[in-house]
């Protein structure tokens, strides 16, 4: 526990537990969110190609996803390690210009 208290920032074990819990939740929450969406825009998945289904059902899911750490960050109290790693993420995959 200490290794991840230090590498993350944090200094409680009680904020580990916390964000594991919106780590949880996010992503139930951003997989039951994207199956609507995908009904949707007219995806269905006895209609589409398996390989097309899922690419495009991971695709909603990543910025669902995204909003919904922060948030559940937010409601959880722990808004800056979320927004911090929020920060982190997007710039590991090219879109770091957002927070210039």
């Amino acid at each position: 526990m200490e290794k991840l208290k230090q590498r993350w920032g944090i200094e409680s074990n009680f904020q580990i537990v916390v964000i594991l819990i919106v780590f949880a939740i996010t992503g139930s929450t951003a997989v039951k969110f994207a199956a609507p969406l995908t009904e949707f825009i007219g995806l269905h998945k006895e209609s589409v190609n398996p390989w097309i289904y899922w690419t495009v059902r991971i695709l909603i899911i990543f910025p669902i996803y995204q909003v919904l750490l922060v948030a559940y960050g937010w409601l959880f109290g722990q808004f800056k390690f979320f927004w911090n790693m929020e920060k982190k993420m997007l710039k590991r995959i090219g879109m770091g210009f957002l927070f210039n």
